[in-house]
């Protein structure tokens, strides 16, 4: 993690403005979705990119049923059904 030199203080929402500086770099843009975590005693802020629920990749994912697979988790599924190595309910 790499320190910036900025500090910013918490309003009585909760809320902390985000400097143009560091939005631009990110990439992040007005409405655009935030993702928020701990790590360890950290909070870490980075853009939302949806990812596979099975591999966490974002590239060439396809919602199913609330959930976004990524097309090699489909074709891989497939394999595995095709095998009989899965079995449907």
């Amino acid at each position: 993690m790499k320190a910036t030199g900025i500090v910013r203080k918490i309003d009585e929402l909760g809320r902390i403005v985000l400097p143009v500086e560091t939005r631009k770099i990110l990439d992040i843009n007005t409405k655009d979705p935030v993702e928020i975590y701990m790590d360890n005693d950290s909070i870490v802020l980075r853009k939302y990119q949806p990812a596979c629920m099975f591999c966490g990749s974002a590239d060439e994912t396809v919602r199913y049923k609330g959930k976004l697979i990524c097309k090699e988790c489909v074709e891989a599924m497939n394999t595995l059904f095709a095998e009989g190595k899965i079995e449907e309910r």
